[in-house]
Order: C-alpha cells, then sequence, then structure tokens
C-alpha cells in the first residue's frame, strides 16, 4: 500500500486592516443614506446639499474619519 502525501492547510485569509474596513464602511454609509446628493433625500441620515465638489469631499474624508475611530474603539 502506497502512502499518500497529506495536503499542506491552505493559509489562513490575511487580517483586514483597520482602514480597509472603515473605508468599506464608508461607502455602506455613503451609498446607502445618499450621502451628499442633491436629488430627493434617501432613507436614514441625510447629509445635506453639498454645492460643491470640494465640501463634498470633505465631507466623506470626514464621514471616513468617524467610521475608522469606530473600527478602533470596537477593537
Amino acid at each position: 500500500m502506497s502512502e499518500t502525501p497529506a495536503l499542506p492547510t491552505p493559509p489562513a485569509p490575511p487580517m483586514r486592516r483597520d482602514e480597509e474596513i472603515a473605508l468599506e464602511m464608508m461607502k455602506f454609509v455613503a451609498t446607502t443614506t445618499g450621502f451628499g446628493r442633491t436629488g430627493t433625500p434617501g432613507a436614514g441620515f441625510q447629509g445635506g446639499t453639498v454645492s460643491r465638489a470640494e465640501d463634498y469631499a470633505k465631507h466623506l474624508i470626514d464621514l471616513y474619519g468617524q467610521c475608522l475611530d469606530a473600527v478602533r474603539t470596537r477593537k
């Protein structure tokens, strides 16, 4: 009887960094709430009407910072 070699165990998936998780959270919040849209309000929190691209970008960066803080305090 021949012995078959054991298959190696696959490596564990890499841990996600806090920044990646916060970015995914920010994208989820922004898309599901209509954050920064100038049209009709979406469900949940409405970030207000942002008239300039710079203001919209600042709001997204602030939202990302809040998400990152939430991820880091959760640990």
